[in-house]
């Protein structure tokens, strides 16, 4: 008998690829010739937490219940541990935006499977650089076993006071 694989897996660009792509989204989110992907993608801009240094990571903007998220299992993500300040370029506008990492299990596959049935399953793949096995959304638990598994995590943006 064969084990079957998971319902959830990550499916990135190869590293290569996004060095090539980040710093062209970057600047291309900057000017109205991004059309659409101006409100699809937003450019991140945070201060590391231990070395100081700028990242500006352009991603999928993802809105649930009227909140923008980034959605992510990269390492950069742990600059938002405990809160951070952040600059976020989204639909051709930058606000100063605090960021919370969410890592909860549950809230976080909450958040994934909520924003994954907002797109359907198609979209839902590309916008969220994730694979679904069967080409359908994953339930709730595959989401808390993709969460665990992936250490999937989310980031909530909103405007600083």
């Amino acid at each position: 008998m064969t084990e079957q694989s998971s319902a959830v897996t990550l499916a990135h660009p190869s590293a290569t690829m996004l060095r090539v792509m980040n710093p062209a989204m970057r600047l291309l989110l900057r000017t109205p010739l991004a059309g659409p992907a101006r409100n699809q993608l937003m450019v991140v801009t945070v201060r590391g937490r231990k070395t100081g240094r700028q990242y500006e990571i352009p991603l999928s903007a993802h809105r649930i219940d009227n909140t923008l998220y980034a959605l992510t299992d990269a390492a950069w993500k742990n600059n938002f541990r405990d809160g951070a300040p952040a600059e976020v370029l989204h639909d051709g506008k930058t606000t100063t935006m605090r960021g919370e990492l969410i890592e909860d299990r549950a809230t976080v596959a909450d958040l994934y499977h909520r924003c994954a049935e907002s797109y359907g399953a198609k979209r839902a793949q590309r916008m969220m650089g994730l694979g679904f096995r069967d080409q359908r959304i994953p339930t709730l638990a595959e989401f808390t076993e993709a969460a665990d598994r992936l250490h999937l995590a989310a980031i909530k943006l909103t405007p600083a006071e």
